[in-house]
């Protein structure tokens, strides 16, 4: 009898914010909300297969740069999509009326940018694994500080 595997692809786990070994658990202890402190609590590890999520001090700086990549495209996509339903014009203000309805969108959309941009970040250092349940996840205990952990 063929074991049981789990469906998510890449995409689908990264964009649902689930550990990229397992592709089963949640990155996240609460669903999104506008609370920031709320929204960006982790758990240590994978609930399913016990990836731990920070790996090492400092580990999340690098999503400063996905996150606002992110954003980027974002404003590149609403410039077009404003571009070919209203138009641009520098005869009137309906430059300036996107560049309000933009910074509108990224306003709402910064909870789900900044975990996205974490859930891509740690897809990128920690591979996918089919066969998790036997193989342990990696020990990351050298490289995490107590000490230092919360000094940034």
């Amino acid at each position: 009898m063929a074991e049981n595997k789990t469906s998510r692809g890449y995409l689908s786990s990264t964009l649902g914010c689930r550990c990229p070994r397992c592709r089963e658990g949640k990155l996240f202890k609460n669903p999104i909300s506008i609370n920031f402190k709320k929204n960006m609590e982790m758990n240590k590890q994978c609930p399913v297969c016990g990836q731990a999520t920070e790996i090492e001090v400092g580990f999340y700086y690098g999503t400063s740069y996905v996150s606002y990549a992110l954003a980027l495209g974002i404003c590149v996509l609403s410039f077009f999509a404003w571009l070919l339903t209203i138009g641009m014009s520098l005869q009137d203000s309906r430059f300036f009326y996107w560049m309000g309805f933009n910074a509108l969108l990224l306003i709402a959309l910064q909870p789900w940018l900044m975990r996205l941009s974490r859930s891509l970040w740690i897809s990128w250092f920690v591979r996918y694994d089919p066969d998790w349940k036997i193989h342990e996840a990696a020990d990351v205990s050298e490289r995490m500080n107590a000490e230092q952990a919360n000094n940034w």
